[in-house]
């Protein structure tokens, strides 16, 4: 799933690249920065996780699948941000 998101938002990326202004660029930047420091909590968890057993690696599972909850809904709210950006730069000009 996690590789999924993420050829899915380098997909994005590349595909979006070419028509977005700085400030888009700046607030989607902001924000998969954010969401890649989630993934990177939700990975370490899942390698706690591989190491425990009973309750305690299904908590340890269930944070990690928040952290990566979290992340998708950052990443998406990123995406909602530099939309409004590109929005405002285009009615500047």
């Amino acid at each position: 799933m996690k590789t999924f998101v993420k050829v899915i938002g380098l997909a994005s990326l590349i595909t979006l690249g070419a028509c977005d202004s700085k400030q888009e660029n700046k607030v989607e930047n902001a924000y998969d920065n954010q969401a890649d420091a989630l993934e990177n909590q939700a990975d370490k968890m899942e390698d706690k996780a591989d190491n425990m057993t009973g309750n305690a690696a299904e908590a340890a599972e269930n944070v990690s699948d928040a952290l990566e909850e979290k992340a998708d809904a950052t990443r998406e709210a990123g995406d909602v941000a530099a939309d409004k950006a590109e929005a405002k730069a285009e009615n500047k000009m």
